[in-house]
This record gives C-alpha cells, structure tokens and sequence, in this order.
C-alpha cells in the first residue's frame, strides 16, 4: 500500500492513474461542452463533467492528505540536473493548484449561474451563457495551462523512459520498480 524507497505504493499508483485517465476526460468534455450552444446534450456532458471534477477533487485532497499523513514519496533516483529536479518539483505543484483552481472556478460558475439545477436536477431551463460569469475566463485559461503542464509531464516522463532509461514508469506502477 506503501511507497519504499525506490518506488510508489499502491495507494499513490492508484491515485496518480485515476486521476490522469479523469483530467484528460475533463478536458475533453470541457472543450466538447465549451463547443456546443446551450442544449440538453450540453447539459448531459456538463453533468459527467461537473461530476468526474468532484471525484478529481476528492482525489487531490486524498493525494495531499495520503503525502502528508501516511505515506513518503521515493527517493529520486533519476540523476538528474538540479534544474530539471525543480522543474519537476514546480510542474508538480502547478498541476495541484491548477486542478484546485479549476474545481473552484467550476463550481463558481454552477453557482453563479445557477446551472446546477439545470445541469444535475434535469430542469428544462435552458443553460445560461458562461462566459457572463467571472469563473469563466480562470476556468477556460485553468485548462489551457493544465494541457501544457501535462504535456511537459507527459514528456518527461517518456524522456525518463525511453531516453535516460532509469525506469521511471516502473516507479509509478503496481509492484515494486
């Protein structure tokens, strides 16, 4: 359950894996709803993507809290220039604040808007105009900057992989690397 010293634990992987597969389905459904006029098939795609932001949120708190209170991240063992360990480190930290600031300004925009009603209670109003919402403009730029964060993530971690070959996909996988 436990990381060691040279690998994730389950708990991590776990983490790490559900919540990779749910933010690349949060953006997709986020810019597929951000492309439609306000119809029930909006309404129905914001409902999955309203929900899979709460389940993400509740993984993040889990993360942090898992780091904090329970377990210890492996040492490095990558070798790596000191610049690349903290851009790392802040790409890391970005991606919590950013998912955090999405969560935040999505559920800004429900409320605000009141489409929490439409969007979950299945009303027959019809969606409002999200960009009359000051949520909006954070939500949409929160997104732009989470795909580049997960492209640079993404990234280093095949250069890790098929370049350095220091078996860093083995470390964030069940088992022990």
């Amino acid at each position: 359950m436990k990381s060691s010293p040279t690998s994730y634990g389950a708990v991590a992987v776990s983490i790490h894996w559900i919540s990779a597969i749910l933010v690349v389905a949060l953006l997709a459904s986020g810019f597929r709803a951000g492309s439609l006029d306000a119809t029930s098939a909006k309404a129905g795609i914001l409902a999955v993507h309203a929900s899979m932001g709460i389940t993400v949120l509740l993984l993040t708190l889990l993360r942090i809290a898992w780091w904090v209170l329970v377990d210890k991240k492996p040492i490095d063992q990558t070798n790596s220039p000191a610049w690349q360990v903290i851009t790392a480190k802040s790409v890391h930290i970005l991606l919590y604040v950013v998912v955090l600031g999405m969560v935040a300004s999505g559920i800004g925009m429900l409320a605000l808007s009141g489409a929490g009603e439409i969007v979950f209670g299945g009303s027959e109003a019809s969606l409002p105009d999200f960009w009359n919402y000051t949520p909006r403009v954070p939500h949409g730029i929160g997104a732009r900057v989470l795909l580049v964060l997960l492209a640079l993530h993404v990234g280093a971690a095949f250069y890790h992989q098929f370049v350095k070959k220091d078996g860093s996909f083995r470390r964030m996988w069940f088992g022990r690397g």
